[in-house]
């Protein structure tokens, strides 16, 4: 595939696209705030410029802001769904007519365990990845006809960058992570990245073609037993 990499920072596709390069994939970088709806047109149109075609959407930007929903504050609160909730619908929306123009295309969002298990102290950050599968369910039902496939990938504890770094910033090293994470779902520990895109290729993929309106919980086990 070629890959179109959007990101709020600059630095982040610039970085990305390098170990892109390296493995001779092709890429093009876009500065995008998927949270502004003609960011994302705007994104889509350079795409089409480049190739022709958007084939595949993978709706991944996120923010997580902890908080019940008497702590947080209404600043976060808005962000929170600007780019999970709002984001996601935006980036659909923005894709959707070339896919229709082809007649096919494939979208996968990514949600979180979070959107089908209650966790304390998560309540806007849970509530914007369970609005996300509803956005999944009505756009395949919405498209299917015109084979467009919408599905979903809900990512239970997972080891990001994003996580490293935070932690990083408490003095916490990634093999404390790892330690911290021993007892997680059935599998005993957190996923990896690759565990999560792998997922995410597959309900994209032409591997997965009479699959849609699917949300695959990609969680360990963690969702049905319930061991953090």
């Amino acid at each position: 595939m070629r890959v179109a990499l959007l990101d709020i920072c600059a630095d982040s596709l610039d970085a990305v696209a390098a170990r892109l390069a390296e493995h001779g994939a092709e890429s093009i970088g876009i500065v995008t705030d998927v949270s502004d709806p003609e960011a994302c047109e705007y994104a889509v149109r350079k795409v089409l410029a480049s190739w022709e075609s958007v084939d595949v959407l993978v709706a991944n930007a996120g923010v997580q802001i902890g908080g019940n929903i008497c702590e947080t504050n209404p600043d976060d609160w808005q962000k929170i769904l600007d780019v999970n909730l709002n984001g996601a619908a935006y980036s659909c929306r923005a894709v959707i007519p070339p896919m229709l123009s082809q007649g096919e295309g494939s979208i996968a969002i990514v949600s979180s365990v979070n959107a089908i298990v209650g966790s304390p102290g998560m309540t806007v950050y849970d509530m914007s990845k369970a609005g996300v599968l509803a956005l999944m369910r009505s756009l395949a039902a919405e498209y299917g006809a015109q084979n467009i496939r919408v599905n979903a990938v809900s990512p239970g504890n997972t080891i990001t960058d994003f996580h490293i770094d935070r932690m990083a910033e408490q003095g916490v090293s990634v093999e404390q992570i790892r330690e911290m994470t021993s007892s997680y779902g059935l599998l005993g520990r957190a996923a990896e990245p690759e565990e999560i895109a792998n997922a995410i290729y597959f309900v994209s993929s032409d591997e997965a073609t009479f699959i849609t309106g699917h949300n695959l919980v990609v969680d360990g086990g963690y969702s049905i037993s319930g061991k953090a």
